[in-house]
């Protein structure tokens, strides 16, 4: 497929109810192994990007890394591919769409774009971050899946997550939306009642990030959502695995 196509047919798979799994992935070589186990598309976590490569989470990971990675990945596998690419890797939106152009070059269909201040406090204004994605958009054209993801719920304690938070996250979907995101990204919102309220309030289909102990894949598709990534968790698990296998053996020796 040329990248036109896996933009179109990764955007298809966003169908509110009848979720996309994400497996999250880290590189070229667990790319290939959750493609081969029969994901649809393909998305990077930026934690486990960032670890498996010796860094911390926040743009740790230098910019050109993320970048040649994120090319070795789409040569790996025939399927969609999206990468979170956290902030931009710059703050004003000059910055942002010279790096998202130069994501998209990597054949990328598609991106996590988050309104924290990475590196910084709290989140960007709802307009700054709207003009942050018009000038993604912009840079990357249409065919291009801007996941726009908000960490109101990210910051705050699970106990604070309530309708008022909800309602500001609406406003945020709906002025995303309008600045050209494909997709509305609320990581940490667990509660069924809020997230119903969320995604049928969106403009945008929603993705929920799954985590051990989570909401299941059916019971976030039952309210609604579009979407179901795993964020740093497939990483986890795996360095959790080979941790212990080594473990076994030099305690055998």
């Amino acid at each position: 497929m040329t990248q036109t196509e896996k933009h179109a047919a990764f955007a298809a798979l966003h169908v509110p109810g009848d979720p996309l799994i994400l497996y999250n992935i880290w590189d070229a070589g667990s790319a290939k192994a959750v493609a081969e186990a029969g994901a649809k598309a393909i998305a990077t976590g930026s934690a486990s990007v960032a670890a498996a490569n010796g860094f911390a989470d926040a743009e740790g990971l230098p910019i050109g890394l993320a970048l040649a990675n994120a090319a070795l990945i789409v040569e790996a596998v025939d399927l969609p591919v999206t990468i979170d690419f956290e902030g931009g890797y710059a703050i004003e939106p000059d910055g942002v769409a010279a790096n998202m152009k130069r994501l998209a070059a990597t054949g990328a269909i598609g991106c996590n774009f988050e309104d924290q201040v990475v590196g910084g406090e709290g989140l960007h204004a709802t307009e700054a971050q709207a003009a942050r994605i018009r000038a993604a958009r912009a840079a990357v054209g249409a065919d291009f899946f801007i996941n726009a993801r908000t960490d109101i719920f990210l910051k705050a304690k699970a106990e604070t997550h309530d309708a008022v938070k909800v309602e500001a996250a609406i406003e945020r979907a709906r002025a995303y939306a309008e600045a050209g995101a494909s997709g509305f990204f609320a990581p940490d919102l667990a509660d069924l009642a809020l997230l119903e309220r969320l995604c049928g309030a969106s403009p945008l289909p929603v993705n929920f990030m799954a985590w051990p102990g989570s909401p299941t894949a059916a019971d976030v598709a039952a309210a609604g959502v579009a979407r179901v990534s795993h964020g740093p968790f497939p990483h986890k698990l795996a360095m959790k695995a080979l941790k212990d296998a080594a473990a076994a053996e030099f305690a055998g020796t």
